[in-house]
């Protein structure tokens, strides 16, 4: 079984361009990947994600309620579309449940959701973009910096 990690922490929000100024100006790095739809942020090694709380919602196959989506999904990135669907199972075993099967996105990659014993998501993600170090840690430039 591979070391568990968390490597994203998204949060659902009503209004991106909002979300995305209060945590800018918090003094959070804003980082490459970020648009109009999505922010990606340094927090210290894992990444804190923005993204729109019903889109967020729709992805998880959940309903977007106070009692069904929190308005946050955890992530955990892993090295290939078999690895998905392995912690998923894992996950499953464990006593969660499953709330989307490991499948293709819209954005490239492959994904699944779980909710653990107390109903918090978790992502399981193989994202083909991203290029994940030795210890299962996402690394991303920040934004608009192409020197590294």
């Amino acid at each position: 079984m591979s070391r568990p990690s968390l490597t994203l922490v998204t949060l659902g929000v009503r209004d991106h361009a909002r979300a995305r100024s209060f945590y800018v100006t918090l003094g959070f790095d804003l980082l490459e990947g970020s648009n109009d739809s999505v922010s990606f942020l340094d927090v210290g090694g894992t990444l804190l994600a923005l993204f729109g709380r019903s889109d967020l919602a729709a992805d998880a196959q959940v309903a977007d309620t106070p009692t069904g989506f929190s308005g946050i999904a955890l992530a955990r990135n892993v090295e290939n579309e078999a690895a998905v669907d392995r912690v998923l199972q894992e996950a499953v075993a464990a006593g969660a449940t499953l709330t989307k099967s490991g499948q293709k996105t819209f954005w490239g990659g492959y994904a699944g959701y779980f909710a653990d014993p107390d109903g918090h998501l978790w992502e399981v993600a193989y994202n083909p973009y991203w290029t994940m170090d030795a210890e299962g840690r996402v690394r991303l430039a920040p934004a608009g910096d192409s020197s590294r």
